[in-house]
């Protein structure tokens, strides 16, 4: 996405999108595309605020805190610590006790249009954002049923998500 942001060192990802906590480094963005057999590698956030961090233990730097049901795909295993990658192609390790395996995705599109039924013929009920994080309710070929934080239901194409 033209003119996106990429930041480094410490920022929050949320339900709600990005908080940046400082400033921007290099502009662009590499989002990340999960074939069928990569989705079965994903793991999801399963404490409150977890630490994503620069290697496999408590002693290295933070890079970024996640929230609870943040899709991460793994990348590789380390004892207790698994290397994870967030859908801006960003990579870091989280303790493997902290990890779930709750389904959500993430929305990688500016504006994404959430919809009554799984088709662009049902009516527009509601828009995500960029960053927004949603609970995968239920999958049908090309469209995902996700529910939001304030727990309105709808369904997204699945092109415009990742994660699940």
């Amino acid at each position: 996405m033209p003119g996106a942001s990429r930041f480094t060192e410490s920022r929050l990802r949320h339900p709600f999108g990005l908080v940046c906590r400082q400033a921007l480094v290099a502009a662009g963005l590499s989002l990340a595309l999960l074939s069928g057999a990569q989705a079965q590698n994903m793991v999801s956030i399963k404490g409150s605020v977890v630490n994503l961090r620069e290697g496999p233990s408590t002693r290295t730097e933070t890079l970024w805190e996640l929230l609870r049901g943040y899709p991460l795909q793994v990348l590789q295993r380390k004892g207790n610590w698994v290397k994870v990658r967030d859908f801006e192609n960003d990579s870091g390790w989280v303790a493997r006790s902290l990890l779930g395996r709750t389904p959500h995705h993430v929305v990688k599109v500016r504006v994404a249009n959430v919809r009554k039924g799984p088709s662009t013929r049902q009516p527009i009920i509601g828009r995500a954002e960029y960053g927004e994080l949603l609970r995968t309710r239920a999958k049908r070929s090309s469209w995902v049923k996700v529910e939001r934080e304030d727990g309105q239901t709808g369904w997204i194409a699945k092109r415009l998500l990742w994660g699940w």
